[in-house]
Parts: structure tokens; sequence; C-alpha cells
């Protein structure tokens, strides 16, 4: 048992942005579900116990469980739910790692989650259809998130292929306009709250490739929040005592540095831009530059 437990975490130490969120949907998933199995041995109901972990319509029951707007991401109601949405995030969170970085996927699962609560939760206490069921109903699962992310790829890559069972080959845009019109069908369905968060994950998708484009991250405090969340339970190493050098060689040295320090933010400039633009925007230099590095 400790040998697969230790697997499992050197297996998320070394995958990628989009298998660590997979890992933590199954994780929670099955923590859940083993959870609520015992809850029921005891002859306790699950359900009153997790709706604390789900969004609610209500705001008066929002205003006592605020943190419900991130822990519903992260919870599913079964198997085909959770199967259905890690592929999805299997598919197009690789497909957004080819124009995206690692940061922009994590921060754009949070914002597309957010942003698809938040709708669900405006809707349910704006229009009157919703009025009778809004005590009652609950919002869980990652789809907003997932949608977030097929949105801006598709915004960033519309004509790019993709190959669908039974379907053939279908441009990306077309597949994302797809999947929200059918939301937009499915308003007044028995599932309407989670089309409406799809709608809202979707917009949040198109407002970050929007704004990537022109020069503005707005994942940027999102990460700048997990980044300083995950800093409280790593552990903290003493840095080293500078060594300081005297004599003829101190100039030599500040030389050496400065030229190093310029020359990792140019290679910092050069891969920023092709992640942002891809490798036919570099101009020659910068592919030079970029080949250079590679060799050291």
């Amino acid at each position: 048992m400790a040998t697969i437990i230790t697997d499992l975490k050197e297996k998320f130490r070394r995958g990628n942005i989009c298998l660590q969120l997979i890992y933590i949907n199954v994780a929670v998933f099955v923590l859940v579900t083993v959870v609520g199995v015992l809850l029921q041995l005891f002859n306790y109901l699950p359900d009153r116990w997790f709706s604390w972990l789900e969004l609610p319509a209500s705001l008066s029951r929002f205003a006592i469980q605020p943190w419900s707007l991130l822990t519903y991401m992260f919870m599913h109601a079964g198997l085909m739910h959770i199967l259905f949405n890690m592929l999805w995030l299997y598919w197009f969170g690789n497909l957004f790692l080819q124009f995206f970085s690692a940061k922009h996927l994590r921060g754009i699962y949070v914002l597309g989650g957010i942003c698809g609560g938040l709708l669900y939760m405006v809707a349910y206490n704006i229009f009157p259809y919703f009025q009778p069921m809004i005590e009652g109903s609950f919002l869980l699962g990652a789809s907003a998130a997932v949608l977030a992310i097929v949105a801006a790829t598709a915004y960033r890559e519309a004509n790019y292929p993709v190959q669908l069972f039974l379907f053939g080959s279908i441009r990306l845009k077309y597949l994302a306009l797809i999947v929200i019109g059918m939301d937009l069908l499915f308003l007044t369905s028995s599932n309407a709250g989670g089309h409406i968060s799809h709608l809202g994950g979707a917009l949040a998708g198109l407002w970050f490739a929007a704004s990537l484009g022109k020069g503005t991250d707005i994942t940027a405090w999102i990460n700048r929040a997990l980044d300083a969340l995950g800093g409280l339970f790593s552990p903290r190493f003493r840095k080293p005592k500078m060594k300081i050098h005297y004599g003829n060689n101190r100039q030599q040295d500040y030389d050496y540095n400065a030229r190093k320090k310029k020359q990792s933010e140019e290679i910092d400039r050069i891969l920023d831009k092709l992640k942002k633009s891809g490798y036919e925007s570099l101009t020659a230099d910068e592919k030079k530059s970029l080949f250079d590095a590679s060799r050291r």
C-alpha cells in the first residue's frame, strides 16, 4: 500500500498540470465516495454533509459557505459525470498546453469554475422561472472549468482540426460553437444549472484568450494566490550565504553575472513570445538565440 501511494505521488509530481488536475479531481471523488459509504452504514445522509462543498443557488446559503465557489468544481455526482469531465479535461487540457503555459491552464481552470458558478447563482436569482428551485438547487462538477479551457483554445486556434469518433475531422471553433449552442438550447432543462455554468465558463475562456492577446493575463492574480498558498505548505530551505570575492577578479565577476542575467532575461522573453504567438513569429536572431541556449 505504501508503495502504491509513493508511486502515485511520484506520478503526480512528474505529471503536467493537466494530469495533476485530473489526479486531484479523482482523489476528491474517491474520498467523497468512501466517506459517503461510511456515512450510509451509520444511517447518515451523505448529501446533507456534501452539500457544504457544493455551490448553492441560494444567496443566503452561499453567505455561510462561500468556500463552495471553489470546492464545487472538484465535486462530481457519479462515475459517468467525472469520467466525461476528465476525458474532456485530458483532451483539451493537453491541446491548450500547446498554445499556452501550465500556469495559464491552472489559472483558467479556477477562473472558469468561478465565473460559471457566479453566472449560475445570478441566473437562478434573477429569472422567475428558477425561483421555486432556488432553495434545493446545488451545483457541482468541473464542467464550467473545462469549458473555459475549450473556449480559450478555440479562440486561440479556431481552425485547429479535431478528430471525432464517427464524425471525422471538425474545426475546433465549430466544436466549441456546437457545445455552447447545446447549452443555450437546454437552459430550461432538468440540468439548467449545469448548462448555465457551462456558459459562464466558456465566457471566461474567451475573456482570458482575448485579454492575453492584448497583453493582459487575467489569471495572474489567481496564480499568485495559488503560489502563495502552496508556499505555506512547501518546506523552507535556508539560502546559502553569498560568496564574495575580493581582489582583481571582482569587476570580472560582476561583468560576467550581468551578462548571464541579460541573456537569461532575453531567453525568457523569447520563450514567452513563443508560447503566445508560435515559433513562426520569432525573428531570425531570436531563433538563433533560442537554438544557442538549447545547446548550452
